[in-house]
């Protein structure tokens, strides 16, 4: 006999995930069940939903698409926290949650995990803000076209969607899924469009001489990565990068200049983008963090705006057309635009070692963190000041950066670095995050020592909630402080393999960071312990705008 969860299970096995992360509760069991008896794939479990949701999303990052099972209202709506941040950084995230008995619709019963009504559809409406496809399985027959609906528009969309099985449904007949073909086809390109589009970005293109290419967020969603660096190559311009895409553009490039970040960018790409004839922005997003408070937002005559599915510019929008297509297309007839990378140069970290024994600074910990990052290396960075650390790390080609500037759920990066370290095991995880952060989901740390993942957890103690500080203070932002690195013991207990360490000189880090390279069958924690006003200057600069911004009286 073949089931629904046995369908699920390999139309999640048929588009690549190795893995799903799941939480149990009692409207899922059965179909945990089922879906372990497919042996593609491993089921790996979370401490809570949230941390299930961002485990999940972190493993999309790292693979393409992820999923994340849990039960009804109690954990499906504590994950739609995690979902809401999938959808804004663009990550197809199928969430599936065990749904009550068929046989309790419409019959008046209050059941337990619901909110105490005898209507079950509100988790459809409320998740359908944060999905771009939603269904709910109540019979057997219908799950194939349903599941295949689900998945095949998180795709397409790079979204997340939802998905909720009865709870004796999902051990019910069903048919078996055919080729995964159908679901993986991409939508068809207008290529008239294409060459319309094209035709009139290089007539755009001839008057102007300096070029600047200023590379987004949503390039990975729009799978342009090799687009963009053959525009650049055929360009010859200078290449900037908007501070949450980092990493998608390789940094190795020799037209690479630096973050554009208004006042807080790199040395020199300020001044490059903001006297550029001519803007090449591919798939921004220009919210009020990326824009420092709505100071530094691109706009004008001189911009071309190449977002995943239309381009528009000089007062025209060109539907009808991918950017990953677009961009090939262009890079075979664009002029050639060197101007900017005459007497421009990348930038460097240029931080000098400090004295081995002196107290442990910001400076000294980013540092020595960037010399651990090779080609490799996936660096997780939190919301905060890590932001900002990470930003300012020259990178090589093949390294990878993984933010939340969207969503910025602080927190987020402990789950969704255990979630890509289990999708990418092949490279080498490192974490940096603040410890007001750390207490929101510490716990699954515990996962990483139970899967042995090797992740290296740079946890900064400043004592506080640093970014709000910078944006606006009070004793809101102070927290009880942790032996953080004490909490390993705790999660080892009697069969862990996991390290925690603490450094409060230069010379200690690197001693732990030793260690770290060194423990293969777990997590390495090392306390990094900084005065707490110790932090960058860009964090303090960008507070500032952040805070005018939040500060602005009501509109008459």
């Amino acid at each position: 006999m073949y089931t629904v969860g046995m369908y699920l299970a390999e139309r999640l096995a048929q588009i690549g995930l190795k893995h799903h992360f799941a939480v149990a509760g009692d409207y899922n069991l059965v179909l945990l069940d089922q879906l372990l008896l497919n042996k593609d794939m491993e089921q790996v479990y979370c401490c809570n939903e949230l941390n299930c949701g961002f485990s999940a999303e972190g493993y999309a990052r790292a693979r393409g698409a992820a999923a994340a099972i849990v039960t009804f209202s109690v954990g499906a709506i504590s994950a739609m926290n995690a979902i809401g941040g999938a959808y804004a950084e663009n990550l197809p995230v199928i969430l599936i949650s065990g749904s009550p008995n068929t046989n309790d619709y419409g019959t008046g019963h209050i059941l337990h995990h619901t909110i105490g009504t005898t209507d079950y559809n509100y988790q459809l409406e409320m998740v359908k803000h944060v999905t771009c496809a939603r269904e709910s399985i109540v019979s057997a027959e219908e799950a194939p076209a349903k599941i295949d609906h689900v998945i095949r528009t998180a795709l397409r969309e790079r979204k997340p969607a939802y998905l909720e099985i009865a709870c004796n449904v999902a051990g019910a007949e069903c048919v078996r899924p055919g080729p995964i073909n159908s679901l993986l086809r991409e939508l068809e390109v207008d290529q008239t469009s294409v060459t319309a589009a094209v035709d009139a970005a290089v007539e755009w293109l001839q008057d102007r001489q300096n070029v600047v290419m200023l590379v987004g967020s949503k390039l990975r969603a729009a799978a342009a990565e090799k687009q963009a660096v053959a525009l650049a190559d055929r360009l010859g311009c200078a290449v900037t990068i908007m501070a949450a895409e980092k990493g998608f553009f390789p940094e190795d490039h020799p037209n690479f200049r630096g973050l554009y970040w208004g006042e807080v960018s790199s040395e020199g790409a300020q001044e490059l983008v903001e006297n550029a004839d001519a803007i090449l922005c591919l798939a921004p997003v220009f919210n009020d963090y990326a824009t420092v408070g709505w100071n530094s937002w691109p706009k004008g005559d001189n911009v071309m705006v190449m977002d995943t599915d239309r381009v528009t510019f000089a007062g025209q929008s060109f539907e009808g057309l991918s950017l990953s297509t677009f961009a090939a297309a262009l890079a075979e007839k664009a002029p050639s635009r060197p101007a900017t990378t005459q007497g421009t140069q990348a930038p460097v970290l240029g931080i000098e070692a400090a004295e081995p024994n002196a107290p442990l600074t910001n400076d000294e910990m980013t540092r020595q963190i960037q010399s651990l990052i090779t080609s490799d290396t996936t660096l997780t960075a939190e919301t905060g000041d890590s932001w900002f650390n990470a930003s300012r790390m020259p990178i090589p080609g093949g390294a990878r950066v993984e933010l939340e500037m969207q969503w910025g759920h602080i927190g987020w990066s402990v789950p969704s670095a255990f979630g890509n370290a289990v999708g990418s095991p092949e490279r080498r995880h490192i974490m940096m995050v603040g410890d007001g952060s750390f207490q929101l989901t510490a716990q699954e740390v515990a996962q990483m020592i139970r899967y042995e993942i090797p992740v290296i957890i740079f946890l900064i103690n400043n004592r506080g909630y640093v970014i709000e500080i910078a944006i606006h203070d009070g004793p809101y932002n102070y927290i009880k402080n942790w032996n953080y690195a004490g909490l390993i013991d705790v999660f080892n207990d009697e069969d862990g393999h996991g390290l925690g360490l603490k450094a409060s000189t230069g010379a200690e880090l690197e001693g732990a960071i030793k260690k770290a390279l060194d423990n293969r069958r777990g997590p390495t924690l090392i306390e990094c312990n900084i005065a707490q006003d110790d932090c960058t200057e860009t964090l303090i600069a960008w507070g500032k705008r952040v805070a005018a911004t939040n500060s602005r009286k009501p509109q008459a």
